[in-house]
């Protein structure tokens, strides 16, 4: 095909006139000068020399020799790339038409374009065998030139990728060894990995002739994936043409099609792919449904989203708050770490979850996630299985506080037996264990098997038949690991090891990422409604919308299969499943026409043995010159008009344009003054006085429980202890403070001492609620049931301050409690102690137990630096401690004897100092052990 030719070439035979038309313009002079004939006028060019052009400026010569060859090339009708080209007449002729997503944009052109050759194989009395590629049915036997025709009449681009090896196949299949004239390929211009097969397959027909005509495939740009990050969402797109740069806008769109943000999309030069951020609030990324490329229609610039793309809203809560010092201690330091690329977090405000957890499900979150949280504040239960019944997902981790919860919690997948296994305890495997392949079903079916991960402790269930369909992954001895159950329209899944380090090595893992971030993605988006599919073994969806080819969603899903999900796998459109949305209204899965690493590569046929010819479509590469020929032609013309007139002198009496003079902008602002406002302190609010007080000096609290002598007691005791204190150690506490918990701000106080009384008044719930939520914050509460309590068991009778005790603790997440063994750092904190006697001896000191120290036989009593939350006794402690205005002991030990009240302030300046000192008392506890392993 030549570049250039002439629908009128003879009409060029002109241009042997060029010479004399030059030659007479050159001597034909410019018209006589006009003057004025005044005699004042004629007499002053008397004087003048009269001169006049012999002939033209030839610069002036030139420009009307263009002039004149415009006018015969225009004439001459100059085409640029006109089809000169024909068919062979070998062999039929073969088409393959690429009608694919990326053709959507210039059809037409390829409808003319493959029209045209049809009419010259008709001309030629040539058969005419057609085939497109996104189609899922070939007829490619050789007919008629007007059944060719009716097929192209009728054909319509589809919204998928070309199957161009499948439509070869059929080709050569249909011409069964006869060769064929000429194979003419109308591509979209996008490369596929079938294309080496598809030259395979039509280089055996050994055609006398084969072109690739290209169109407007170039221009072809799609979106391959979206990221809803944490502050916006992430569009990366690929295109074709890559030397220049290039800016595209996207916009989101709800399900009505509304257009609620956009960002821009920039291409760099020589750049493959760009990515777009588009910035919207959390809630509004939430209601995109889909992403579309501006100005490019087409179902590969369209970029469907579903309940997975949908950016969850967790809310985290922890059994214990832990130590910010510590961070890699917290129970929530994992998970929050896991979770925040795909989801956005939220806190309770407060740790009492009596009153955080109502909060929080008013934010309507997609999951709870719970770590170590054994018992929850009885009026919480009923609203958290509604929200769960709704849709909600509640995740939980266990922990020391689960493991000793009762077995009857609803909010446990799978009944678990009473405390934990662990290794070297009582039910222990020799060796840590690590983890089983995951099953076939559940959302980690797929996932490589952890190697690197092993557990040390889990909670246990209880076997039960359908456990083993409950387990969605297991260790190597077959115990599970994560469980469980469907409750209505919502699930709790259960990891039975703790969400930090001290139990296994998982969350230290990429395992645990991912693990985390296919059970959140099966939350539902916003708790109560559905738009995800279940979470058991894959299901099939039927279509529900489905993609043109232009972007437009439409009801026509009659070619389309149903589309089996399996999980873990991100669906990809084909033949059978075009890209759109299948499923149901109540929910969908969005299957889109490429996948997340996609790039759009321009095809290359040549290399093969057969010599490729490249043309264009005609519809845009056949353009004649002669409307450019005219119009440069009439410019020139009003330039000569232009030039002429000004040489006659016509513009010679035009007056000057009088020069504008700019305004000079006065600055007249004087600087205000503005007089000093009087400023003054805020007056205290009557309680906050009292604050800076209590945060200005260390005061022993005890629990004011109505009773007169009872608090009398324990006033004169905290007063005796802070004595004791300010005399043996550097500590000065201030006055003691009694404590109406029901009101008073707790956080001030290190300890909170509670002595039980059976006939004092219940405290409330949402008091109980304000304890625990205390103890979470770092707080500890010295229980004191006064009555030589010596077991906490129901097995024997407990006192009736003992029963009150238990009352208390029933609607508190408590810890598993161990009396204070001999190594603990109680023991050692300032005096060496072997026992916490008060008024009475009898009773030991619980506190909470550390089941690693215990079960790997170590010196050590703590696997943290965190303080015991509460601590248990019945020994009186106020009673040997309390002392009168005079400093006299208010009240005899039991037997008497004055060394057993030294030990026991002794005992109320070691739990003093645990509480104020705790994490570094008990790094001293670890020195002598990592000497020993140093071998000094």
């Amino acid at each position: 095909m030549s570049a250039l030719a002439f629908a009128s070439p003879l009409i060029l035979i002109a241009l042997v006139t060029l010479p004399a038309i030059w030659w007479l313009l050159r001597l034909t002079p410019p018209r006589p000068k006009a003057e004025v004939f005044p005699p004042l006028a004629i007499l002053a060019s008397v004087l003048k020399r009269q001169e006049t052009p012999a002939k033209s400026p030839w610069w002036l010569t030139l420009l009307r020799m263009l002039m004149a060859a415009a006018l015969i090339f225009a004439i001459a009708d100059p085409v640029m790339n006109p089809r000169t080209g024909s068919l062979s007449t070998v062999g039929p002729l073969a088409l393959v038409v690429d009608n694919s997503w990326s053709t959507a944009r210039d059809w037409e052109r390829r409808v003319e374009t493959a029209d045209m050759l049809i009419g010259d194989a008709e001309n030629a009395d040539l058969p005419v065998a057609i085939v497109f590629t996104a189609d899922a049915n070939h007829d490619a036997v050789p007919g008629s030139a007007a059944a060719a025709r009716e097929k192209l009449m009728a054909a319509r681009p589809k919204p998928l990728v070309p199957d161009r090896e499948r439509a070869a196949a059929a080709l050569t299949e249909a011409f069964n060894g006869t060769r064929p004239g000429t194979v003419a390929l109308l591509s979209d211009g996008v490369a596929t990995p079938q294309d080496p097969d598809m030259m395979s397959a039509l280089e055996s027909l050994s055609p006398a002739d084969m072109r690739l005509i290209e169109g407007d495939g170039g221009q072809a740009v799609a979106l391959t994936s979206a990221t809803n990050n944490a502050g916006a969402m992430s569009v990366t797109a690929a295109r074709l043409t890559r030397e220049a740069s290039a800016t595209y806008t996207v916009n989101a769109l709800d399900q009505q099609g509304r257009s609620l943000a956009s960002g821009a999309l920039s291409f760099a030069p020589g750049a493959a792919t760009a990515t777009a951020e588009i910035s919207a609030p959390f809630e509004l990324r939430n209601d995109f449904a889909r992403l579309s490329i501006d100005n490019a229609a087409s179902a590969g610039a369209v970029h469907l989203l579903d309940d997975g793309f949908k950016r969850r809203r967790v809310a985290l809560i922890a059994g214990d708050g832990g130590n910010d010092m510590q961070p890699l201690l917290l129970p929530l330091y994992y998970i929050s770490r896991a979770l925040q690329p795909y989801a956005d977090l939220i806190e309770p405000k407060g740790a009492d979850l009596a009153a955080s957890i109502p909060d929080i499900l008013q934010q309507n979150p997609s999951a709870i996630i719970m770590a170590d949280i054994g018992r929850l504040p009885a009026e919480t239960y009923e609203p958290l299985q509604r929200w769960i019944s709704r849709g909600g997902m509640l995740i939980r981790f266990a922990g020391p506080r689960l493991a000793a919860a009762p077995t009857d919690d609803p909010l446990v997948p799978v009944i678990l037996r009473r405390g934990e296994r662990a290794l070297g305890g009582a039910l222990s495997w020799a060796e840590p264990q690590p983890l089983a392949d995951f099953p076939t079903f559940g959302p980690f079916a797929g996932m490589p098997r952890a190697t690197d991960v092993t557990v040390k402790r889990q909670v246990l269930a209880e076997p039960t038949p359908d456990l083993a369909e409950r387990t969605w992954a297991s260790l190597a001895d077959g115990t599970p690991l994560v469980t469980t159950q469907q409750i209505d329209a919502g699930r709790i899944v259960l990891f039975h090891v703790s969400a930090e380090a001290t139990w296994s090595d998982l969350p230290l893992s990429g395992t645990f990422v991912e693990m985390l971030r296919r059970i959140v993605q099966l939350s539902r988006a916003g708790g109560a409604q559905s738009t995800g599919q279940s979470a058991e073994a894959a299901a099939a969806l039927p279509p529900y919308r489905l993609l043109n080819a232009t972007g437009v969603l439409t009801a026509d899903t009659a070619a389309a299969k149903p589309i089996t999900l399996t999980a873990g796998q991100v669906p990809v459109a084909s033949l059978d499943h075009p890209p759109g949305l299948y499923g149901s209204e109540d929910g969908f899965t969005a299957v889109n026409l490429l996948p997340a690493d996609a790039e759009l590569n321009p095809i290359a046929l040549n290399g093969t043995g057969m010599t490729v010819t490249r043309e264009a479509l005609i519809g845009r590469e056949a353009i004649s010159l002669r409307p450019a020929l005219f119009t440069a032609a009439l410019l020139m013309l009003l330039l000569d008009s232009l030039i002429v007139l000004f040489m006659n002198g016509a513009f010679a009496r035009t007056p000057r344009a009088a020069r504008s003079t700019a305004a000079i902008l006065m600055l007249a602002l004087l600087p205000f003054a503005f007089a000093p406002t009087e400023s003054r302190a805020q007056d205290l609010k009557p309680g906050d006085e009292q604050a800076l007080e209590r945060l200005d000096t260390t005061h022993l609290a005890y629990v004011v429980t109505g009773e007169a002598d009872v608090d009398k007691l324990s006033e004169q005791g905290l007063e005796g202890l802070s004595q004791f204190l300010t005399y043996r150690t550097t500590l000065e506490p201030g006055a003691p403070v009694g404590l109406d918990i029901t009101k008073d701000e707790l956080s001030f106080y290190p300890i909170i001492y509670w002595p039980i009384s059976a006939t004092a008044p219940m405290p409330t719930q949402a008091a109980i609620s304000r304890i625990d939520a205390y103890m979470r914050n770092g707080g500890t509460v010295l229980f004191d049931t006064r009555d030589q309590l010596s077991s906490l068991d129901a097995g024997g009778a407990p006192s009736a301050n003992g029963q009150r005790l238990q009352e208390i603790l029933a609607n508190i997440d408590i810890p598993p409690l161990e009396p204070t063994p001999e190594n603990h750092v109680l023991t050692r904190t300032f005096y060496l102690l072997s026992s916490f006697p008060g008024r009475y001896s009898g009773s030991p000191l619980w506190v909470e137990a550390r089941q690693d120290a215990r079960n790997s036989g170590s010196q050590l009593s703590s696997t943290g630096d965190g303080v015991t939350p509460l601590l248990i006794t019945g020994n009186d402690f106020a009673g040997a401690w309390a002392i009168d205005d005079t400093g006299r002991a208010v009240l005899p030990t039991v037997p008497p004897d004055e060394m057993q009240r030294e030990y026991a302030y002794r005992a109320g300046v070691n739990i003093m100092m645990y509480m104020l000192t705790g994490n570094y008392k008990a790094d001293q506890v670890h020195v002598p052990a990592l000497l020993e392993r140093l071998g000094q």
